[in-house]
This record gives C-alpha cells, sequence and structure tokens, in this order.
C-alpha cells in the first residue's frame, strides 16, 4: 500500500484518523502498531512475519548486550545483530546479483551456470534494515539505553509512516516522541502536517506521475533513434519526477507523523538550487546522507586522516556503497561512484572554480551534472546510459516523434522547474518557511485546508483516471 493509492486516501486515512484521534492517549500507540502491521501485510504479508521476527530477536540480543560488561561478549552480540540485519538484506536484496555476476564468469569459463534465486525483494527492507542498525550500534556505543517495552521497539521500527520510504530515523531522534508527544500534541500541529500531506500528494500525483510517465516513454524507446531535443526533454523529466516522486512521498510522511504529534526529521531542502555536489548531498535524501555520515564515514576516518588520497577514499567508498544501497545493480553502482568522483574534484581546484564563477553559473552546472547522473540511476545497464547521453549531442538526428500530450507535460514542467528554484530567491524562501513551519493565523489555517481539500479532490480524481501511478523508491 502507498500514500497515493486510493485505498489508502479513501480508506486507510479517515478511518485511521477518525479510530486515532478518538482513542484514549494510552492506546494510542497500540492502534499505530496494529495498523501499521495491517498497512505492510497489505502489500507483503509473508514479509511482515521477517520483519516482526527480527525485531523481536534485535530487541532481546540488544538488551543482552547492554546488561553485559564483558566488553568481548558485547562485541560478539553487536556483530550477530548486525549481521543479521546485513545478512537478511544481501539475501533479499544483492544474493541473486552477485550470481549473476558470479555466473557472467562462469561462463567465460564455459562452466554450468549457478541457479538464481527465488526470491523476492521485501518492500522497504533497506529502511528499516538501516533503523535497526542505528539502534543496536548506537546502545553498543552507549549513546542511549536500550528499551524495556517491546512493543515500542516495534513500534519504532514499523511506524507505517516512515515504513516503506523513509525518513531513516536515529531511535533517540523519536524514543522521547513515541512516550511523551501527547504533552505537546495541539490540533493546530496535527492540521499543519495534514496540510503538509497534501502537498506531499500534490507533487507525487500532478506532478511527478505526469512528467514520469513521458520519461518511461523515452527511456523505453530505442536509445539510437532518439533526437537531442527529446532526450533532453525524457532525462530533465525524469531528473524532476524521481525529485517530486520521492520529496512528495517524503512530504506524506513528514506530514502523517505530524498528525499523530510525531515530528520526524526533514529528507529534503531544495536540492536542485545546490551550487555544488557537496551541498546536493547536505540537500537530497538528508537522512540517508546522516547514516552514511554517522555509520560509515566517521568510523572509516572522515575528515581526520593523514594523507588526502584516505580522505578520497572515504568519501569513494561511501558513496559507492550509497550507489549499491539504492539497488543491486551496476548502474547504481556507476551512478555512486560517478557523484564519489565530483565530491572529490570539488576538494581540489573544481571547488575554487565553482566558487569563483558566481550563484547561477554553478547552480546551473551542478544541476547538469545531477541529470546526467540520473541517467544511469534510471537505465537498466551502464552502456543504454552512455548511449542515452550520447544522444543527448546527437544534434544530426531528424527529431523524435512521441506521443504525448506536450502541452500538459509543458505545463507541468514548468510548474516543476518553478517549484525546484523557487528558494533561490530569498523573499520565496520565506513563503516556504511559513507554509511548511511557521505558525499561522485561525484564518491561514482555513484558507491552507480549503486549498488541501481541493488538491486532494483533483489528486483523487487523477489516481482514478490514470493506471500510471509508480512510486520510484518502493523498490528500495
Amino acid at each position: 500500500m502507498v500514500f497515493s493509492s486510493i485505498i489508502f486516501l479513501l480508506y486507510f486515512f479517515p478511518l485511521f484518523f477518525l479510530a486515532y484521534y478518538v482513542c484514549p492517549n494510552r492506546f494510542k500507540n497500540y492502534l499505530i502498531l496494529i495498523a501499521s502491521i495491517a498497512f505492510y501485510s497489505w502489500g507483503a504479508p509473508k514479509f511482515i512475519f521477517v520483519i516482526l521476527g527480527t525485531t523481536l530477536l534485535d530487541f532481546f540480543l540488544v538488551k543482552v548486550m547492554d546488561n553485559s560488561t564483558n566488553e568481548t561478549k558485547r562485541k560478539i552480540l553487536m556483530v550477530i545483530s548486525v549481521c543479521m540485519n546485513v545478512g537478511l538484506l544481501f539475501y533479499f536484496k544483492y544474493c541473486n546479483f552477485f550470481i549473476d555476476n558470479i555466473n557472467a564468469a562462469l561462463s567465460l569459463a564455459h562452466i554450468k551456470p549457478i541457479e538464481l534465486l527465488n526470491v523476492v525483494l521485501p518492500i522497504g527492507i533497506s529502511f528499516y534494515t538501516f533503523e535497526s542498525l542505528t539502534y543496536v550500534v548506537d546502545v553498543y556505543r552507549k549513546e542511549h539505553k536500550p528499551l524495556t517495552n517491546f512493543l515500542n521497539y516495534q513500534l519504532y521500527i514499523i511506524l507505517f509512516p516512515k515504513l516503506i520510504a523513509g525518513p531513516i530515523i536515529r531511535y533517540q531522534q523519536i524514543a522521547h516522541q513515541i512516550t511523551n508527544r501527547f504533552e505537546t500534541f495541539t490540533y493546530s500541529f496535527a492540521l499543519k502536517g495534514f496540510h503538509r500531506f497534501i502537498i506531499g500528494l500534490s507533487k507525487k500525483v500532478m506532478i511527478a506521475n505526469t512528467l514520469g510517465a513521458y520519461a518511461d516513454l523515452v527511456y523505453n524507446s530505442d536509445v539510437n533513434s532518439l533526437s537531442c531535443g527529446v532526450a533532453w526533454l525524457g532525462a530533465i523529466s525524469y531528473t524532476m519526477q524521481i525529485y517530486f516522486d520521492f520529496s512528495g512521498y517524503s512530504d506524506m510522511a513528514i506530514g502523517l507523523g505530524q498528525m499523530m504529534g510525531f515530528q520526524f526529521p526533514e529528507n529534503f531542502n531544495n536540492p536542485y538550487t545546490s551550487h555544488s555536489i557537496t551541498e546536493f548531498w547536505r540537500r537530497w535524501h538528508i537522512t540517508l546522507g546522516t547514516w552514511m555520515r554517522n555509520y560509515l564515514y566517521i568510523p572509516l576516518g572522515g575528515n581526520r586522516v593523514n594523507s588526502r588520497l584516505r580522505l578520497y577514499f572515504n568519501l569513494w567508498i561511501v558513496f559507492v556503497l550509497s550507489g549499491f544501497w539504492h539497488g543491486a545493480a551496476w548502474t547504481f553502482i556507476a551512478w555512486g561512484i560517478y557523484h564519489g568522483t565530483f565530491l572529490i574534484l570539488e576538494r581540489t581546484g573544481y571547488g575554487k572554480f565553482l566558487q569563483a564563477i558566481g550563484k547561477w553559473p554553478s547552480l546551473l552546472i551542478t544541476f547538469v551534472i545531477v541529470n546526467f547522473g540520473w541517467v544511469f540511476f534510471r537505465e537498466d545497464t551502464i552502456d543504454k546510459a552512455f548511449s542515452f547521453i550520447k544522444a543527448m549531442f546527437s544534434f544530426n538526428r531528424p527529431q523524435t516523434l512521441i506521443d504525448f500530450n506536450h502541452a500538459q507535460l509543458y505545463t507541468f514542467l514548468v510548474i516543476a522547474l518553478l517549484f525546484s528554484f523557487f528558494v533561490a530567491f530569498k523573499p520565496l524562501e520565506r513563503i516556504q518557511q511559513r507554509i511548511y513551519f511557521d505558525a499561522v493565523s485561525t484564518r491561514e489555517n482555513l484558507t491552507y485546508t480549503f486549498i488541501s481539500l481541493i488538491l486532494l479532490t483533483l489528486c483523487i480524481a487523477l489516481i482514478t483516471a490514470s493506471n500510471f501511478n509508480p512510486f520510484i523508491y518502493f523498490r528500495f
């Protein structure tokens, strides 16, 4: 079940919140837990037992680990928990990838290939695995005490707004909210969450779906027949699709959490207004970047290393693994290497060059670099990605005809570009701040609610009228 589906919008959403607001505070967490299990079971009924089982084992392993005064025993228990979580992620997500590559090597030696495993990827496994890892590692580091209540730990892992696609939340960011959020909860805060949910839904349904439909047509065409203009239009459409798709879903998750009294960390901060790839990664999928920094980059030595080569290696390995986290394919690894390479270059003379040329040229260059990167993210193979980029510079090819409503495409592309670069202008940034975060008057709340209901109606109509409603990060 995804937030932009009819089953969620017309059934799960209203029924859950009706029950939630009439439910006494002491029972609200139980209600959320039951709803979260039902939410996940709707799309993956078999795999809910994988989550419930691993959370049960993790809870008791971590509890025993924390009670132990023997450092060797603590380390062994931590490693067991980490291996269990990473092992499941490897089995479900990466096992067939490695078998494929081993078979490619075996074929060169004319050896019979290994049969692929019949494995189905559990929804959202990358996200809840990372949260499980943060819990065990943080308790091992003594950054916080383990939970005494198993149901609270279960709620932290499978809280449905963040279960499928994040944000990735460290336990210490939400621990107090699980039990004490009712003390500061207000319906004004919840109403702002509803507005945030509708903004995210509109970004996903109106912008991402429209541009995604065109991007799919272009990327699924014969790449050798694509004209320069159509290739660029397809690439930019996908660049906008993935941003409004994922940031829209994050907005919906944050809004749903807010409606329950939770305050989740922000996951996006206008990434296409970045003036460098370094800045882009401070603004794009913020919670993943934070996780990688705290649990991979810093343990590798981070910036506190003796040589530039080691610093560059740390950056490069983090982004190779970041790419691999996104998917079991060489294109994702190439995408990670691509971004890691630019991060290294920005610590040389290239970074000074970006600063010297000024705000707008550096913004444009960074956007184009990111746009090329998404080609690797979108294509199935590295060869196809290079062929697509080649098409973007094949100026002598005749214009390709793509059967699509181009008036609709250009309208939403302009809207997407407008909202992507909205905060590059300081006065407009203040408008975003007020809509998303600031307290507003009753009159403004009524206005925003009226607009939100109109947008909700339009979104439901668009979802009903179209069978194209993908969610890119659903498979990660």
